[in-house]
């Protein structure tokens, strides 16, 4: 049979891992795909880089549209990340009846439902398994592999970059900055590491991930996004003493009053194993209503892992090239005409418990007023601790874990306590997630 021939626009680091992973395995991937599979036309800018990479296995153009007009061309794999030219890309090839494969989460969480429409009246393809997680297999077990489950809540480090900054600052009992420095100049974090360190890229891979669990369309404007820069060390020690680890964690659940949408640093119990996931490791753990807990596990960036993720979809969609529309895996893993109507819950609704630190003038009464505030609120105190202060020191650091409360309530409880004159500073608060 006939090689399905494909045109990949972008020949960054994850087009080389594509590239690299396909040309080496194959023999095996054709075994496994029923044909083979070419990578026949490259798009890239830097031409002369990508020609000489390649070395005459495939035709290198400069300009994408001479890509997408090659008629021979089956499957278009989108690499170059961002909102445009990627999405004007992505809908021409569309439009040409070419099946289309993308790492851009990006791209996805913000015009998703435009291009997966798109696809359906076209009897297209999109796959997009290398858009989270890196070469861990997330999109797939939950599109297929759950099928069987009503998915109750994912909660994942989908982020290595700022998961390699929390272990370092673990482990070395560094500041955030000294740490992030480090990064960089390791690769793990870009010049501007923004939408990293501030959760941005894990709420644009959150968002795909919910609408996958809950059968509901993509809406990233409904995350709650925190990042990692304003953490200090003190309290990364402070949860290591009560038995936690801080992880910046993306977590969706499915509740009575609507979905949950939010990223943000997040106390996790120290024997959970998403909680002893470190380094650039990615990790997201499903709880569903028939398999209970799965968790999965693996590099979530990378040349080759991704490149792996890619040459899968480039596997699936040859399998399927010649198929029924109608008989595709829908994009979203619910048939379109059956997604849910869902609200998303604010974050303000948001139940869960909290870690506090406060630091206080050391005197009598302080833990007493602050107690009350609390049980005014409703909040009550699940644990605490607080630091003996050394010599000749005044001032000293209350440590407390609450039991469930409303996010609104500990908004108002928070800035009362903000307000007694023997609370010194603004207090520092963390949600906790027992992920059992």
């Amino acid at each position: 049979m006939q090689s399905i021939k494909v045109g990949l626009i972008g020949f960054g680091t994850v087009g080389r891992g594509t590239w690299n992973v396909l040309r080496r395995n194959q023999q095996e991937i054709t075994r496994r795909a029923g044909r083979g599979i070419e990578i026949a036309a490259i798009a890239e800018r830097n031409a002369e880089m990508a020609r000489e990479a390649v070395a005459g296995g495939a035709q290198v153009y400069a300009d994408a549209a001479q890509v997408l007009a090659r008629d021979d061309i089956d499957i278009v794999i989108e690499l170059i990340g961002g909102y445009e030219p990627a999405r004007s890309l992505v809908l021409a090839a569309i439009e040409r009846g070419k099946h289309v494969v993308t790492a851009n989460k990006a791209l996805l969480a913000r015009h998703g439902n435009e291009i997966f429409e798109a696809a359906r009246a076209r009897g297209v393809m999109v796959a997009f398994e290398a858009a989270v997680a890196g070469g861990i297999p997330i999109i797939k077990a939950l599109r297929e592999g759950l099928t069987a489950n009503r998915i109750e809540w994912i909660a994942g480090i989908i982020n290595g970059t700022s998961n390699f900054i929390l272990s370092e600052m673990r482990a070395k009992g560094l500041p955030f900055d000294a740490v992030l420095a480090e990064a960089q100049r390791l690769g793990y974090a870009e010049a501007d590491p923004s939408f990293d360190i501030e959760g941005i890229d894990a709420a644009h891979k959150l968002s795909l991930l919910s609408a996958l669990g809950f059968g509901v369309p993509i809406n990233f404007d409904a995350a709650h996004i925190e990042g990692i820069s304003k953490l200090a060390p003190e309290d990364i020690r402070y949860a290591e003493q009560l038995g936690y680890r801080i992880k910046l964690l993306g977590i969706t659940k499915r509740t009575a009053k609507g979905i949950e949408l939010r990223v943000h640093p997040t106390l996790v119990p120290a024997q959970r194993l998403i909680a002893n996931v470190e380094g650039a490791m990615n990790a997201v753990l499903v709880k569903g209503d028939a398999v209970g807990f799965t968790l999965y596990y693996g590099k979530g960036a990378g040349a080759e892992p991704t490149g792996s993720a890619v040459v899968a979809d480039l596997v699936d969609v040859t399998r399927l090239h010649t198929a029924d529309p109608e008989n595709h895996v829908p994009h979203l893993a619910f048939q379109p005409d059956r997604m849910a109507a869902v609200p998303w819950l604010p974050i303000e609704d948001t139940v869960t418990s909290y870690y506090f630190r406060m630091r206080v003038a050391d005197q009598p009464g302080v833990l007493a007023d602050i107690a009350r505030i609390l049980a005014d609120g409703g909040i009550s105190i699940d644990a605490l601790f607080q630091r003996e202060p050394s010599e000749g020191e005044n001032q000293t650091d209350i440590i407390m874990l609450t039991h469930d409360a409303v996010e609104r309530d500990v908004d108002a409880a928070v800035k009362r306590i903000e307000q007694l004159p023997t609370v010194l500073a603004p207090v520092i608060r963390i949600r906790q997630e027992e992920l059992g």
